[in-house]
């Protein structure tokens, strides 16, 4: 069974309102940095069953104070490739191992290379 952790204070009606609508790229990256609410489209199928390809999630900014864990779907970057993709691991709170649904690993980043954090999936 896969657990998903979805931010639970955040009431339906801000989850719905974003401004930008992307895919998983630079572009979208930069909507969240800049402090906007996105709605993702992730495409392949390395996050079934969680995901499937073309299936949109709404994604939050991840700022200093927002708490990652394990299990988690983020928009990251590693090794200049942008991933929709799972943290699998977190290392000294800092540094997160980020992979698909199975088990193909991308890499260790940063928070900084830590975008958005999916708070649902439509």
């Amino acid at each position: 069974m896969v657990r998903l952790s979805i931010v639970t204070n955040i009431s339906y009606d801000k989850m719905r309102d974003y401004s930008f609508h992307g895919k998983e790229n630079k572009a979208t990256a930069e909507h969240l940095k800049n402090g906007e609410t996105c709605r993702v489209t992730g495409i392949g199928n390395s996050m079934t069953p969680i995901l499937k390809s073309h299936q949109d999630v709404i994604c939050e900014p991840v700022t200093e104070d927002t708490e990652l864990h394990k299990r988690d779907i983020v928009l990251s970057k590693v090794n200049g490739h942008y991933y929709l993709h799972l943290i699998h691991a977190i290392k000294n709170d800092s540094q997160y191992l980020i992979g698909n649904n199975h088990g193909r690993m991308n890499g260790w980043v940063n928070k900084s290379n830590v975008f958005g954090k999916v708070v649902e999936i439509l």
